[in-house]
């Protein structure tokens, strides 16, 4: 009985003792588990702007560009790059025999031209109705001797003294002289058709717009300034040949400028006219302009290996500063949403469709569902969800998963 107490005493000994081993192992396991280290944010209120930002090209609003009419030399030069120039100064000046040639030729052109219409609404040159007034007073002549001859014949014929084939014979000549003389003076008034008319004048109007080309072409030998303005590209030196339409010079008002930007086609649906714009210019780190969208693109086109629409941004205020042809950034906002709650973007995760964020509830994470709304590129407004000074977390700091209910260690 003793042995059997002693036995049972020993067993319960043995399960009190395996109890409380069990108990320190998963204390001390809880204790010395490692906990996920977090970053995390606290959902703060601000004034939320969304933007996009691209790439673009500052131009002038109104350039002019002067290219070289035709294959010449470069007389003289008198300006140069950076220059400012009034309205009508002498800027380049090219060699203008091969044009002076041109305008002789067109002017040569069009007075045979015009000769040749004259002629046409006269029925001839004046030698040919000289020459025609002459054959008609013969014709005259032929036919009153013909007429008498016939005249002769006839009475003849009456006496007995002519046959009536020699009769005959007269009036035939007679009718052939008369024939003569009338197609004589038809030629006189109407020697040429209403058709060759009308060409003779298609002619005189060819040789006039060649010759107008030709006195267009022979002005622009002397380049002149349009407007007043900065010339900013030159390519133009004295003696220098200069093939036909190759491009001299550009100048412009640079007080007016734009900025031609290259927005990707999946962020041409959030722009509109009249939204804000900011520049930066590399070449100027610190400053800084403004504009706004001035016209949307009407199509979208490849540049490089993107897909871009051209937006045009008006730069606002005069003298910006900023060179012709130069690269920019230029960031528009979209939108505004003043005392809007957020947090940052690597906060949010979406999964099947749903949103949701890591919250922070004591020294663990909760899955935690959220409406959000506008965002820009680091943050994002939560419009339902969270509250004002909730902490989410943001990422891990050995890049492990963030996972609902492991005990965490916050990092700031």
């Amino acid at each position: 009985m003793a042995d059997k107490q002693r036995q049972s005493s020993r067993l319960w000994l043995w399960i009190g003792a395996g109890v409380v081993t069990i108990a320190v192992f998963f204390t001390a396991r809880s204790l010395l588990r490692l906990r996920l280290q977090v970053r995390v944010a606290q959902a703060e209120r601000e004034v939320l702007l969304s933007t996009v930002s691209t790439n673009g090209k500052v131009e002038p609003e109104a350039p002019y560009q002067f290219y070289s009419p035709l294959a010449t030399t470069v007389k003289s030069a008198y300006v140069e790059t950076g220059d400012k120039v009034r309205a009508g100064k002498v800027m380049i000046v090219l060699d203008d025999l091969a044009a002076r040639a041109q305008v002789a030729t067109a002017e040569s052109g069009l007075k045979a031209a015009q000769t040749a219409l004259d002629a046409a609404l006269h029925s001839g040159t004046q030698q040919q109705r000289q020459a025609t007034e002459a054959e008609i007073a013969q014709e005259k002549l032929t036919c009153d001797q013909a007429q008498a001859n016939l005249d002769a014949l006839t009475r003849l014929v009456a006496a007995g003294a002519a046959s009536p084939s020699e009769v005959t014979a007269a009036r035939q000549q007679l009718d052939a002289a008369d024939a003569s003389l009338k197609a004589s003076q038809q030629s006189l008034h109407d020697r040429y058709s209403q058709d060759e008319i009308a060409r003779a004048r298609a002619a005189v109007s060819e040789a006039e717009a060649n010759l107008d080309a030709a006195r267009q072409v022979e002005a622009q030998t002397i380049i002149r300034a349009t407007a007043p303005g900065t010339v900013y590209s030159m390519d133009a030196t004295p003696t220098e040949f200069a093939e036909a339409g190759k491009l001299l010079l550009e100048m412009a008002d640079l007080n007016h400028e734009r900025v031609r930007a290259y927005f990707d086609e999946p962020d041409l649906g959030r722009l509109a006219v009249g939204q804000p714009i900011s520049i930066k210019w590399d070449a100027k780190p610190g400053e800084e302009w403004h504009g706004h969208i001035e016209r949307l693109p009407i199509t979208v086109i490849t540049y490089g290996t993107r897909t871009v629409g051209e937006v045009l941004v008006h730069i606002d205020g005069p003298d910006t500063g900023l060179l012709p042809d130069t690269n920019v950034t230029v960031t528009v906002t979209t939108s505004s949403q003043p005392d809007a709650l957020s947090v940052p973007r690597e906060a949010i995760h979406v999964e099947n469709g749903k949103t949701f964020v890591y919250k922070v509830e004591g020294d663990e994470l909760a899955r935690t569902p959220v409406t959000t709304g506008t965002y820009n590129l680091t943050r994002q407004a939560v419009l339902s969800g969270l509250k004002e000074g909730d902490l989410v977390a943001t990422g891990t700091i050995n890049g492990q998963p963030l996972e609902e209910g492991v005990p965490i260690r916050v990092e700031r």
